[in-house]
C-alpha cells in the first residue's frame, strides 16, 4: 500500500501533516489506569508505505529505545517517502517501573497477549491499544528487542511463516536486510507476539533482537538505526544490499524446576546436544546441585545470566537449523 501525500498521520491527539514531523506522548486508557506512550510521527512529503517500528515492549531492553530516539531525530520529512510511525516506549509501566519482561501492573508479559483485550487487565488493554492505534494501519512492522538486564543473547531476527508466499517472501527480505547473521522462523503465525498478530493481518512483520544484559551501547544503537534505514529503503522499492542468513526454528525453551542459584555452562551461540548438562541450580540452604540438561540439540540463542532463579524462570532458548 502507498500512502496518499495528502494524508495526515494521526495517533490519538497527535497529528503530522504531509512533510512534517511531530513528537509527543499519547495517553492510553487502561481501565482504572492510564499511561503516556511516547511516539514520533514522520509524515513524508512523497508517497510511500507506512512503516511502524516499536521499542520498549519489555523493560530492561535499551538498545531499541535508544535507536528509535536517534532515528526520530534524523528522519527528515522532506526526504521521507510515505510515513514512519515510531513508538519509542510501547510499554511504559514495564520500562520505567519494572525493567522486567512482565508489567508491574499485573505481572503479564505483553508480548504474549497481542492483539490484546480492550476489556481485560491493564496490560491486555495496553496491547489492544497499541494494536489498534499503532500497528493495525502498518504496511510493514518492525518490533525491536534486546537481552534484558539479566539475559544474555545472540543477535537474531525472527518472523512467522504464514503460508502466503508473497507475504512470506517480502518478510524474508526485510529480515535479511537487517544484517544479523541468524534468522529464526516461527512455522505459523499463531500466538500472542506482536509480530505474529501483525502477520495474521497480512502485514510483513519482523522481530529484531540486538544486544544483551541491558547494555547501553551507542555503537549497537547506531547499527540498529542503519538497519532500520535499510529496511525503510527496501520497503520503498530501493535496491538494498542484504546478507546471507542462516535459518533456524525454535527447538526448546527451558525453565528452572527449582529455586536457587543458577550457574550456566553456556554462552549465547553455544551449540548443545540433547541430554548435555548446560548448567546447575544450587540450593543455597544445603548446597545441593540440580543438573539442568539440554532438552534438544541446537544452538542457545538467549538465556538467563542472573544468579537467582525461581521455578518457571526461563533459563535458555534453543533453536535448531532449518
Amino acid at each position: 500500500m502507498t500512502s496518499d501525500t495528502a494524508t495526515t498521520l494521526t495517533v490519538g491527539a497527535l497529528s503530522a501533516g504531509p512533510g512534517t514531523k511531530v513528537r509527543g506522548s499519547v495517553r492510553a486508557e487502561l481501565g482504572t489506569l492510564t499511561t503516556d506512550v511516547p511516539v514520533a510521527l514522520i509524515n513524508g512529503s512523497r508517497p510511500g508505505p507506512r512503516v511502524v517500528i516499536t521499542a520498549g515492549v519489555h523493560g530492561g531492553e535499551f538498545t531499541g529505545i535508544d535507536a528509535l530516539h536517534r532515528l526520530a531525530g534524523r528522519l527528515d520529512p522532506e526526504q521521507v517517502r510515505g510515513q514512519v510511525l515510531l513508538c519509542l516506549v510501547a510499554n511504559p509501566p514495564a520500562v520505567y517501573n519494572g525493567r522486567l519482561g512482565t508489567s508491574p501492573l499485573d505481572g503479564i508479559n505483553i508480548n504474549r497477549v497481542f492483539p490484546g483485550d480492550p476489556e481485560g487487565s491493564p496490560t491486555e488493554r495496553l496491547a489492544a491499544w497499541l494494536f489498534e492505534n499503532i500497528i493495525e494501519g502498518a504496511d510493514a512492522f518492525v518490533d525491536l528487542h534486546a537481552g534484558r538486564i539479566d539475559e544474555f543473547l545472540r543477535n537474531f531476527v525472527g518472523y512467522r511463516l504464514t503460508g502466503d508466499q508473497e507475504l512470506d517472501a517480502k518478510t524474508a527480505t526485510m529480515a535479511s536486510v537487517v544484517g544479523h547473521e541468524d534468522v529464526i522462523l516461527g512455522l505459523n503465525p499463531d500466538g500472542g507476539n506482536s509480530h505474529a498478530a501483525a502477520a495474521r493481518l497480512g502485514i510483513p512483520a519482523i522481530l529484531v533482537e540486538t544486544g544483551q544484559l541491558g547494555e547501553r551501547d551507542p555503537q549497537a544503537a547506531e547499527r540498529v538505526v542503519a538497519a532500520l534505514l535499510r529496511v525503510i529503503d527496501f520497503l520503498n522499492g530501493d535496491d538494498v544490499e542484504s546478507r546471507p542468513v542462516t535459518e533456524w526454528v525454535w527447538a526448546a525453551f527451558l525453565a528452572s524446576e527449582a529455586i536457587g542459584l543458577w550457574y550456566p555452562e553456556f554462552v549465547p551461540g553455544t551449540d548443545v546436544t540433547e541430554g548435555q548438562v548446560i548448567g546447575r541450580v544450587v540450593d543455597p540452604a544445603d548446597g545441593r546441585e540440580h543438573e539442568v540438561l539440554a532438552p534438544a540439540t541446537g544452538r542457545v540463542f538467549y538465556g538467563m545470566r542472573g544468579l537467582t532463579v525461581l521455578p518457571g524462570t526461563d533459563l535458555a532458548a534453543i533453536a535448531a537449523p532449518r
